[in-house]
């Protein structure tokens, strides 16, 4: 299922379980629904993960802060009353789907040590 949404707000920062992670809190035909809940950080406190999941998010928002992102619309994909698979760019066909942009790169001799767990 495709649909616009609106960010309303985001988090990235330390969850209860002391994870790094990030959300963008979406509205879409009145509901209220979050993408991302990702591990950004490794046992060892760091991975590349983190700068990959903000950098994609920043590119296919067309925002050069993530300050900014509040209020910016985007184009969700995913399951109905499920999982938001991936987002995009409100115009553009500019797309982020992390389970499958993630797997490619942790595939790839570059990035090797970056671990996605969803929370």
């Amino acid at each position: 299922m495709k649909g616009n949404a609106i960010i309303e707000s985001t988090m990235l920062g330390y969850e209860d379980h002391c994870m790094l992670t990030c959300f963008l809190n979406l509205k879409q035909q009145g509901l209220g629904q979050g993408f991302g809940g990702y591990r950004l950080d490794s046992s060892k406190g760091w991975s590349l993960g983190t700068d990959f999941w903000v950098k994609r998010i920043l590119q296919v928002t067309g925002v050069g802060k993530w300050e900014d992102l509040k209020g910016t619309y985007v184009r969700v994909e995913g399951e109905d009353f499920g999982v938001i698979k991936g987002i995009g760019h409100i115009t553009d066909d500019k797309w982020f789907y992390p389970e499958k942009e993630c797997k490619l790169l942790m595939e790839s001799k570059e990035y090797k040590a970056i671990q996605l767990i969803q929370i």
